[in-house]
């Protein structure tokens, strides 16, 4: 479940365990990585922590903790950004091209950052919101409720593409080209990317086909059918959106660390 190289990746992110008021150190019955090696299996599997087999060692109280204790320390955004450092490091990132979608998913216990979804009857629902490079990476992510419009996530979304590592030159966050579909259409979307030096390649609503647009955006929706093997993100389980997010980012590292060169 966590390959050697992943494992140490993720010993740079993690922060020291916490000392006990009553004293007796920092040592913990079970270990990082056998924990961290129960949280990709609640993600992927799609079970419950209840449901975390005896066989991993951590029970799934133990499991919930320390993911709840990473969550709040971000370990889960740096990792993804860790990786995506590597991958750019290694010249493994295409940034002549990248594109941006949505997918909605139903809330089933409500929570922070749900609404109703319009295209789901009105059910209770979040986002996830992702932009890729012509790799099929996911360089941003975000969530929101299912009833925002995905033309009012761009800006955070790009805002929210880190400063990543280039084989070459200095670290890059600002693609060459941004593609997205019709919902995307608005005048000053177009003007604030080009703001920032980055050229719109939007559908425009009533003048362009969809099989035009989806010559460079197929790239996104391969990534989001990635993220499907996260089962935890086919329907979100989590009151707490920070909670949802770490899991959408750990889907987004192990995607991303697929990519590296053995």
């Amino acid at each position: 479940m966590v390959p050697d190289g992943l494992w140490e990746l993720f010993q740079r992110v993690v922060p020291p365990a916490p000392v006990r008021p009553q004293g007796g150190g920092r040592r913990r019955q079970h270990g990082d990585r056998e924990v961290l090696a129960a949280i990709v299996f609640v993600a992927t599997s799609g079970c419950t922590w209840n449901q975390l087999p005896p066989g991993f060692g951590p029970s799934g109280v133990t499991a919930f903790r320390r993911f709840t204790e990473w969550s709040e320390a971000r370990v889960w955004a740096r990792l993804h950004r860790l990786v995506l450092d590597e991958l750019g490091a290694q010249g493994e990132l295409d940034w002549s091209r990248c594109a941006i979608d949505s997918v909605s998913v139903r809330a089933a216990k409500g929570g922070g950052l749900t609404g109703p979804n319009p295209t789901d009857r009105g059910k209770n629902g979040s986002k996830i919101h992702i932009i890729v490079d012509r790799n099929e990476m996911p360089i941003s992510i975000g969530i929101s409720a299912a009833n925002l419009h995905d033309s009012q996530a761009l800006e955070a979304l790009v805002r929210g593409i880190p400063p990543i590592r280039s084989r070459r030159g200095p670290r890059r966050r600002r693609p060459d080209k941004l593609h997205g579909d019709k919902g995307y259409d608005y005048p000053h979307l177009r003007r604030w990317l080009r703001d920032r030096g980055i050229t719109p390649r939007i559908a425009r609503r009533g003048m362009e086909s969809s099989e035009r647009l989806g010559r460079h955006r197929w790239v996104v929706e391969r990534s989001i059918a990635w993220f499907g093997g996260c089962r935890r993100l086919h329907r979100r389980y989590e009151r707490k959106p920070e909670h949802f997010l770490a899991f959408t980012a750990l889907a987004a590292t192990l995607i991303c660390y697929r990519r590296l060169p053995k």
